[in-house]
């Protein structure tokens, strides 16, 4: 499925003309309002190397389904990039844009990617939150997700 048309009554919301809709990421036409977004979404997303346009290229070779836009014309007012490693899942980055926010849109995303995970085959998601990131933790927990106490490691490699 390339487009999932989100209207004014998704969730039963009405959204007072703000027709957005979802669908599949564009390489490379979406990357820099991608990167725009993520980079002032506020302190809870982190971009680095693998945000690069030569990373996201290598991502979208694995699993393009797995990354995802709102757009409400032609521009980008959210996103989510999502993983699979044919065993487990992973959010990397979700973010709607300020002007945009409490209209479904990033319940929308994830819902969406749930489901394209689910019909992989996988059976458990997970997805990095900072401790300060308090909003971001009460939207994930609102919707279901456990916090795990657990120690996060990262390793470089080159």
């Amino acid at each position: 499925m390339e487009y999932m048309e989100i209207g004014a009554s998704w969730l039963g919301k009405k959204m007072n003309d703000q027709d957005w809709r979802i669908r599949n990421f564009q390489l490379p036409k979406d990357y820099q309002m991608v990167i725009d977004l993520w980079s002032h979404a506020g302190d809870g997303i982190h971009l680095g190397r693998s945000d690069t346009l030569p990373e996201i290229k290598k991502k979208m070779d694995y699993d393009p389904d797995l990354f995802l836009v709102a757009e409400k014309g032609s521009e980008i007012v959210g996103a989510v990039l999502g993983g699979f490693d044919g065993r487990r899942g992973l959010v990397y980055h979700l973010a709607v844009r300020q002007d945009f926010r409490q209209r479904g849109i990033a319940s929308a995303l994830m819902e969406e990617l749930e489901n394209r995970l689910r019909a992989k085959g996988c059976i458990r998601v997970y997805l990095l939150v900072t401790r300060d990131n308090i909003e971001a933790r009460q939207y994930y927990e609102k919707r279901g997700w456990e916090c795990m106490d657990i120690l996060t490691y990262a390793k470089n490699l080159s």
